[in-house]
């Protein structure tokens, strides 16, 4: 099976076109033909059949004969708040494989100690799109532009929310995170949060994580948050 990304398509499509680029990457590469099947989803949730009627590398066509529509494979939505990390394929992995895993959203958070206070929005969607595409998933989450991370705490109003830090206090455990219908976890840069700001998520609810004895990355620490969220709700 082989997913195509198209965010314009809907339920009541009944024939696409593609774009020069991807139709090229159809005929071309992909050496698709007439009467080929393809699958396309537009990220929310619509998982769309289509047959190939016009094989053209500039314009191919595709006649919609099947469409359903997906429901999430989770009972919960996750939403992440991650410092960006010095080097910018460091934080693309954490955004691959957490869309692999499962996640709903995603915001760079700019912090006291942050490495780097600049991203590239659009790189980082197309790997989620990427990711996407290649576990088969027809969920597409949501990058958020960066935000200072007092915005983001101040403006938080999720059911559950954490902040995985490592500070000598008293912090929840993995194993012990709640079912709930939707989280908003923290995850600092590698220099930690600092003391003002671990201080002030608290004053919002937030509850203190650990991660265990060792010291994660932050793209690593991420990627055991969503795996733990998932294997508690499963």
């Amino acid at each position: 099976m082989q997913l195509f990304f198209q965010p314009t398509i809907n339920k009541n499509s009944s024939v696409h076109v593609f774009d020069k680029e991807e139709s090229r990457h159809l005929i071309k590469v992909l050496r698709k033909k007439i009467g080929d099947q393809i699958f396309i989803t537009n990220g929310n949730g619509l998982l769309l059949t289509g047959e190939i009627s016009e094989a053209n590398e500039k314009r191919c066509s595709v006649d919609i004969v099947y469409v359903q529509e997906k429901e999430k494979n989770r009972n919960y939505h996750l939403h992440i708040g991650i410092a960006p990390t010095k080097m910018n394929d460091r934080l693309e992995w954490f955004i691959e494989k957490s869309t692999e895993i499962g996640i709903d959203e995603i915001t760079p958070i700019i912090c006291d100690r942050s490495e780097r206070k600049v991203i590239k929005l659009d790189r980082l969607e197309k790997v989620a799109i990427s990711a996407m595409k290649q576990s088969l998933q027809t969920f597409l989450p949501k990058i958020n532009p960066a935000i200072d991370l007092r915005d983001f705490i101040e403006n938080s109003s999720e059911e559950c929310r954490l902040i995985a830090h490592c500070e000598n206090q008293k912090r929840m455990e993995l194993k012990n995170i709640p079912a709930a219908s939707n989280y908003n976890i923290l995850i600092g840069p590698e220099g930690d949060f600092s003391l003002a700001e671990i201080e002030l998520a608290l004053q919002h609810q937030y509850k203190p994580l650990s991660l265990g004895i060792n010291r994660l990355r932050t793209e690593t620490a991420g990627i055991v948050i969503c795996q733990a969220i998932s294997m508690n709700n499963s």
